[in-house]
């Protein structure tokens, strides 16, 4: 992963002539990954120039979406797909650029692009005055090619877009959500200190806050968590636990059985006694087990949690 400052001339590595394709890639879903595909079949370094953040987040805040990957995570997934290199770059940075300024600036001097892969939909420059057919044109003009997808990507029938998976998500339909993207879904946060009544219960759970994708609904999930280097079976002893996914149930909202309101994403891991407080967890969403419930006394609760661990036990192996 490079990122990008404008002001430099070139890029930190050899430059050479590639295939490349520009955009958000939120998510990098299955359509991203037909995107992917057309650009190996040029038989050229591959390139993805991408954004962080995400455009809207700096041009309209109070719309822009919530986020399904952190750069990070979108550079990873890329990766997995066989992307060569991946730019990030702050559209801070660009956004006075015209579309033809960005066209000499980016695809001609600093990636030196052979070919370019876009969606239909494609726009660049300032005011996103840019689209495939003044693409079409600049390519033309300076002997590089332009391969458009034409339709939209669909799985099983359905178009598959970032819009309709965070829909999906919001909704707290998981499955269907990992249907359209290229991995499971995940977020991110810190483990801070909660009530821990779950200890008292003998399901102890770790509090995520900090989470800067979207979130799913309010429901109970069966997941994977993965804990990174330093988690520990008690605050004071040594690290023992190092870079390892486990089964993990996952509840998202307020404790209705116990009148809580403030929402909450806590995390029982199975097969885990260690500490995590401080720890930066990685979670990935497998499929919604129930609805939050209010439960008539702690033992139902009790009985309904081991329910959930069991069920999480049989789909996170």
């Amino acid at each position: 992963m490079i990122t990008w400052n404008v002001h430099s001339e070139t890029l930190p590595t050899t430059r050479k002539p590639c295939a490349v394709s520009i955009g958000n890639f939120d998510g990098v879903h299955c359509g991203h990954a037909e995107i992917v595909r057309k650009l190996k079949a040029h038989g050229l370094p591959t390139v993805v120039f991408t954004f962080s953040p995400h455009p809207r987040q700096v041009l309209r805040p109070q719309n822009a979406p919530d986020l399904l990957t952190w750069p990070e995570r979108k550079v990873e997934l890329l990766k997995a797909l066989g992307v060569d290199e991946i730019i990030l770059c702050s559209p801070k940075q660009i956004l006075d650029w015209s579309a033809e300024t960005f066209f000499e600036r980016v695809v001609v001097q600093l990636l030196d692009a052979k070919v370019l892969v876009e969606g239909p939909d494609f726009h660049f420059g300032k005011g996103r005055r840019g689209d495939t057919r003044l693409l079409g044109e600049l390519c033309t003009q300076s002997g590089r090619l332009l391969e458009v997808v034409k339709a939209q990507h669909e799985v099983n029938g359905e178009t598959v877009s970032s819009s309709r998976i965070r829909e999906y998500i919001a909704q707290g339909e998981i499955s269907s959500a990992n249907a359209l993207l290229t991995a499971p879904y995940q977020i991110r946060g810190r483990v801070v200190h909660g009530e821990a009544r779950g200890r008292t219960m003998g399901f102890p759970t770790a509090n995520l806050a900090e989470i800067d994708t979207l979130l799913p609904a309010y429901g109970v999930y069966a997941c994977r968590a993965y804990v990174p280097d330093g988690g520990k079976l008690s605050d004071e002893s040594e690290d023992v636990t190092r870079g390892a996914w486990y089964p993990a149930a996952v509840h998202i909202g307020p404790n209705v059985t116990f009148h809580e309101t403030e929402p909450k994403v806590e995390i029982y891991l199975l097969d885990f006694s260690g500490c995590v407080y401080e720890e930066h967890l990685q979670v990935e969403f497998l499929t919604r087990l129930r609805d939050l419930v209010t439960f008539d006394s702690r033992e139902t609760l009790m009985a309904q949690i081991e329910r959930d661990v069991q069920e999480t036990r049989k789909l996170a192996k």
